[in-house]
């Protein structure tokens, strides 16, 4: 009797313990990511399922609640797609994923970051389009997507990141007009849309950023568009574009 109790509070302590981890959502959302990666260099062994919540583990920052707000992957060699629950980090605040072999599109989830400060995903293997979503995160200071390999038009809801400093979008396959709405970020100092397939003509709202705004540096170079300013004379930075192009 005394050997069936013990193995009863064995096996209630174990089942209480699960029951723990499987409530731990933030740890179950980045195991999941790490499933679905490639990790040659091991730089994910620490992120151990079974412990009480991912705060202990390598690339992670908790705020003082145990909350995650931030990873940091940047040029770690890791591999595969992004999932969508990584818009589950309801508390994140940094995703610094640059620099690696990331493939697959971009989660729409991710507009649900409300927190987010920065969004780095430059120099991976990402395709499809920028998400609208993205266009949703108030908080958003930071989006840096260069060098990827997305494609389709930049999206007009980003024009709504009004504390956005820096926008870099350049060496990919974007292609369609550079929307007006980005005119709206009078907090932008550079916009980098260079290396794409932009056509139509530089917005003059995107170009007042110059006069009203804090833009530093505005590269629309090895593009298709049509009738740019050659320079300004204003007090930005550079202007950076192709030759005027007047047919």
């Amino acid at each position: 009797m005394a050997a069936q109790f013990a193995a009863a509070g064995v096996l209630t302590g174990l089942l209480a313990l699960a029951t723990f981890a499987s409530c731990n959502t933030e740890g179950d959302i980045l195991y999941k990511q790490r499933q679905a990666w490639e990790d040659p260099n091991n730089v994910l062994q620490s992120w151990d399922p079974t412990l009480v919540n991912p705060c202990t583990w390598f690339h992670i920052t908790c705020n003082n609640d145990n909350s995650v707000i931030r990873v940091d992957l940047g040029n770690a060699g890791i591999s595969g797609p992004l999932i969508p629950d990584l818009g589950g980090l309801e508390n994140l605040q940094y995703l610094e994923l640059y620099d690696n072999i990331l493939n697959g599109s971009i989660p729409a989830t991710l507009g649900n970051l409300s927190n987010l400060v920065s969004l780095d995903l430059y120099s991976n293997l990402l395709t499809g389009a920028i998400p609208t979503t993205l266009g949703a995160i108030s908080t958003l200071r930071y989006l840096r997507l260069y060098e990827n390999n997305l494609t389709g038009s930049i999206p007009p809801s980003l024009g709504n990141l009004t504390s956005l400093e820096r926008l870099e979008l350049q060496k990919n396959a974007l292609n369609g007009a550079i929307p007006s709405s980005l005119g709206n970020i009078k907090s932008l100092q550079f916009l980098k849309l260079n290396a794409n397939m932009l056509s139509g003509t530089l917005p003059l709202e995107v170009l007042s950023l110059v006069i009203a705004g804090n833009l530093t540096e505005l590269n629309i170079a090895k593009n298709d568009l049509a009738s740019t300013v050659r320079s300004s004379g204003l007090r930005v930075t550079a202007i950076i574009q192709d030759k005027l192009k007047t047919t």
